[in-house]
This record gives structure tokens, sequence and C-alpha cells, in this order.
């Protein structure tokens, strides 16, 4: 990735500086879109003490005015995500909206509120058989994985056993056999494996958005294997005459499949926060 005259960093493809272009120039017609852990908060062995890195507030609030949207799309509850986040009630976030659990949950600042259709029934019965699938294959709960429990999905962390690959890949079969068992699907990720309801994804709830606001460029930002459905999107999207910009956000866990997807590479939350800003001052 090379860099500019001015701060904002050239997109190594001719559609990502299109897209930024786009963007700068009409950035009232642009959405921006991120995912949250990883993109906006540090990754961190508990999930619960995840938190957005403190530059990002700031360059959102900079940010937003300017363009026609700014979106959180997480597999995390929306509620969760806004108090993680530290979004709620801040001046200048007045039209944030997150997404929470891939888009079946959606949480309007304007409001303040949550709307979802009702949970998923296969969720519920996974979360009860889930600890004697673990059981079965001699993972123990509390030492070689641990339960998240995420309303409409639970998952599955391996972070913290002694060996966490091998973990992640023996419960990869097993888990997978339990989500397809009752119509759910298995999310892989960085040492989690996440079970929940079919046909739900990033790239479905960033097209939906997209659509919704009428944008003409759109920005995401992603970390892990769950942001390759938005990046599809973009795809998509581009190919409907959407500008579109892909964002990888690095860390110490590469995923080699979005880095070499992405147009830009910034370097984990901060290095997000440091784009935003840019493009907030670069903006028209």
């Amino acid at each position: 990735m090379s860099e500019p005259s001015g701060s904002l960093p050239v997109p190594r493809t001719q559609a990502g500086r299109d897209g930024v272009e786009a963007l700068l120039a009409r950035p009232g017609r642009a959405v921006i879109a991120l995912d949250f852990d990883g993109t906006l908060a540090p990754i961190v062995a508990d999930p619960e003490a995840a938190r957005a890195h403190p530059d990002v507030v700031p360059a959102l609030v900079a940010l937003a005015p300017k363009v026609a949207a700014v979106v959180v799309i997480t597999g995390r509850p929306a509620e969760v995500a806004v108090r993680y986040g530290g979004f709620a009630g801040v001046a200048g976030l007045e039209r944030l909206v997150v997404l929470g659990h891939y888009g079946a949950e959606r949480w309007d600042a304007g409001s303040g509120k949550v709307t979802a259709p009702p949970a998923d029934a296969g969720v519920e019965a996974v979360r009860g058989e889930l600890p004697g699938v673990l059981a079965g294959v001699g993972v123990a709960v509390g030492e070689d994985a641990w339960i998240e429990e995420k309303g409409r999905a639970v998952a599955v962390h391996t972070r913290r056993a002694a060996d966490p690959q091998a973990t992640f890949e023996l419960l990869r079969a097993p888990l997978a056999e339990l989500a397809s068992r009752h119509g759910l699907v298995l999310e892989p990720g960085r040492m989690v494996l996440e079970l929940r309801p079919a046909g739900v994804d990033k790239g479905m709830a960033l097209l939906d958005y997209v659509h919704e606001t009428g944008a003409e460029s759109v920005l995401y930002a992603g970390d892990d294997l769950g942001d390759l459905a938005a990046f599809a999107a973009v795809g998509r999207l581009r190919t409907e005459g959407t500008f579109g910009v892909l964002v990888c956000s690095t860390g110490p866990e590469d995923v080699p499949a979005l880095r070499e997807r992405a147009d830009l590479v910034v370097d984990g939350p901060r290095g997000v926060a440091r784009l935003l800003s840019t493009l907030a001052s670069e903006s028209v």
C-alpha cells in the first residue's frame, strides 16, 4: 500500500481508488459500514471485556455528520455493541445505526431502541445440547472452551485452551453437525465457532442497508472471515454502479483471505480510527 502526498493511504486497486474518490467528492452520498470486534474494538481473550478503541468515537463524531450514514454491522447483540462501543447519547452520532446479530437486530441512535423479529427456536435447542456435545469430544467448558451467549446465536471460543487451534479444529465437525441438525449454520472466525440462523449474514445486512439509503458509495471495514460476506456484497454493489472501498483491519491474528481481497489494509482499530479521521478531514 503506497502513501500519497497527503495522509490518506492510496488503495492498491483501481476500484478502491475510484471508491475513495467518490466518497471524498460526495460524502453526503456515502455509507460508512464497520464491523465491531477487531475493527473498532481490539480483540481480547474475554469477549465481554471488549471495548471500542478510544480513538474510534471521536473519529466517528468527526465523520458521521459529513456522510449519508454510519452503520456498525456485528454478530453481537445490537445493545451489547452499543454499550461496548460507547455509542449511545453521543453528540454527532444521532443518526448512527447498529445492526446486531448480522442484521437480525437494529438499534437506531435517534430512538435509542432495538427492533428485532422473534428469536430462532433452533438456537435455543443448540444452547441446551452444546455442553454435552463439547463433553463428548473431551472439551471441558471453562478450560478448553468458553461458551458465549449471544441471544440469537451462540458461540464457542477456544482462545483460552492450551492449544487453541487444535481445539478449534476438533470442534468444527461436531458443531457443524449440531448446527445442521437444528437448521443453523456454523460460522468460523478467529478461534471462535458461532452457530446462528441460516440466511443471516453481514453481506445481506449491508446490501439491504445500502439499498435503503440509496447511497452511491460505500466503505466497509472488517477483520475476520465473517466479513467476507460483506466484502462480497460490496463487490455486488459495484456491479450495480455503486462505488466501494474494502478495508481490512489487521492484528496479531491476520486473516489472509480478507487481506487479499482488501483495497486498503490498516493496523487494527487504531488504524481504522485514523482512516476515519482522515476521511473526515479530507471530505469536501
